[in-house]
Parts: structure tokens; C-alpha cells; sequence
């Protein structure tokens, strides 16, 4: 037997209510929706962050930095990850990569400062 084979236990599942069908529903005349005002309209929910014509959060608070449309991404890469390849070989962006030391060749190399080289050459 499977979870979605076992039937439900009798009153688990009941039927959802059916608003605007009468008095004698419980749920008649305005069908839950209150006296006038805006919710009681037909499409009359608003959109999340609307403030009913006031200026939106959104747009109240400063705006912040800039982020450049044609910025350049490196693919950084520290000296302790250089120290995984071997000595002698060449490094460039294809052979990082093909070594997996970058996962990606963006605009260029970074090569950073964080950790030391125990190996005696690499060439560049």
C-alpha cells in the first residue's frame, strides 16, 4: 500500500463552504465580505505593497548604489589553490580550469594573496 492509496478517516475531509448561497447558509447577502468598502467590491483585492494611493514603502526609501551594466567578472583564484597543480606546469586560464580550480573563465584571471606557495616553480 501506498501513502497516497490510504483513504481518508470518515469527517477529515469536508466540503469547502460555500459562501452567497442564502440566509440560511450562514454565509448569505454579502457572503462574508462586510458592509461596502473596497474588499467588498468585485476585484477589489489589491496587490502585496499597494497603500491605497499613497506613495508605496517601496518607493519612500532612498535608493543605494549603483551596479554597473557592463562591469567585467574575474575568476578569482588564491595561492593555495596554485598549489595544487604541479610543478612546472603552466598557468593559465585553461589548464585552471581544465584542473578544476575554476569553474569558469569570465573577463580574466585574479590571482589573490591568501595562502603560500610550498612548491618550488610554477610558471606563469
Amino acid at each position: 500500500m501506498k501513502l497516497n492509496q490510504i483513504p481518508a478517516s470518515k469527517g477529515a475531509r469536508q466540503k469547502p463552504t460555500r459562501v452567497g448561497r442564502g440566509r440560511g447558509s450562514g454565509h448569505g447577502k454579502t457572503a462574508s465580505y462586510g458592509q461596502k468598502g473596497q474588499r467588498a467590491r468585485s476585484g477589489g483585492v489589491k496587490r502585496p505593497g499597494f497603500t491605497g494611493g499613497q506613495t508605496p514603502l517601496s518607493l519612500r526609501f532612498p535608493k543605494r548604489g549603483f551596479n554597473k551594466p557592463n562591469r567585467k567578472e574575474w575568476a578569482i583564484v588564491n595561492l593555495e589553490q596554485l598549489d595544487k597543480l604541479q610543478v612546472g606546469s603552466i598557468v593559465d586560464a585553461q589548464s585552471l580550469l581544465k584542473a578544476g580550480v575554476i569553474r569558469e573563465i569570465h573577463a580574466g584571471l585574479r590571482v589573490l594573496g591568501k595562502g603560500e606557495l610550498s612548491k618550488a616553480e610554477v610558471a606563469a
